[in-house]
């Protein structure tokens, strides 16, 4: 992220200055799983929080005080969901600290580890009746931003079956490591086309298609085509 800063200098030196920060401003970046947009800035050089930058930190508070709860209910040690989940303990307690945003494949990695479904790592409680606005939603995105996951069910609501929109780029590829034993996924493709492969096998899926498979094992979602394709993806956890 960049900032204009201000400066004592007379207002010429602020001018050339000024060009010479806007000609090295980097691009908006994307932090781990939440893409952070370049901050608004106030005249004096005091940065203001977008609304991005507002949902990312909201975000990361939740699930660092979610996974924070849910592995002390278990009685798990970071080092005991360290081996259950294949994350780093350093990662876990930066996750749980709030110091740092986990992406997609880390959130995925800890709810395997906790024994939970995904959308629970997002906190939220199951009420009759809940919306789910739109604007509202925390949508997840790959570090490359290519890949884009929308839960489009109120997180909790349906603690066994999840439902999000997904958006995948143009010649765009997205790799998932395996789900619980016994988590299944059903793929409606809405627009573009798709190949999932599962294991050994691969599917070709256009506009319309769908594809009901098992999750519980390493699978990928890639676009091929020259433009965005849009999907539903339902995930169903198996009850214990």
């Amino acid at each position: 992220m960049s900032m204009r800063l201000a400066s004592s200098q007379p207002n010429a030196d602020n001018d050339t200055a000024q060009r010479d920060l806007d000609a090295h401003s980097t691009r908006n970046v994307s932090v781990k799983a939440i893409k952070i947009a370049r901050p608004t800035v106030r005249k004096r050089g005091t940065a203001m929080a977008t609304g991005d930058s507002v949902g990312a930190a909201d975000l990361a508070r939740r699930i660092g005080l979610r996974l924070r709860d849910e592995r002390q209910a278990r009685n798990m040690s970071l080092d005991d969901l360290s081996r259950a989940s294949g994350v780093s303990r350093a990662a876990l307690s930066q996750i749980e600290t709030r110091k740092s945003s986990p992406s997609i494949a880390v959130m995925w990695k800890i709810a395997v580890g906790l024994g939970i479904p995904f959308s629970e790592l997002l906190g939220g409680q199951g009420e009759h009746g809940t919306v789910l606005r739109r604007a509202d939603a925390q949508v997840l995105r790959s570090p490359d931003g290519r890949f884009e996951s929308r839960p489009i069910g109120p997180a909790g609501t349906t603690p066994w079956v999840e439902v999000y929109e997904i958006r995948l780029s143009a010649r765009a590829t997205q790799r998932s490591e395996a789900h619980a034993p016994g988590t299944r996924e059903i793929i409606v493709v809405l627009s573009g086309s798709l190949r999932i492969e599962v294991a050994e096998s691969w599917y070709e899926l256009e506009a319309g298609d769908s594809l009901a498979f098992r999750a519980d094992q390493a699978h990928s979602y890639i676009n091929g085509g020259s433009s965005e394709t849009r999907a539903h993806d339902v995930i169903i956890y198996p009850r214990t």
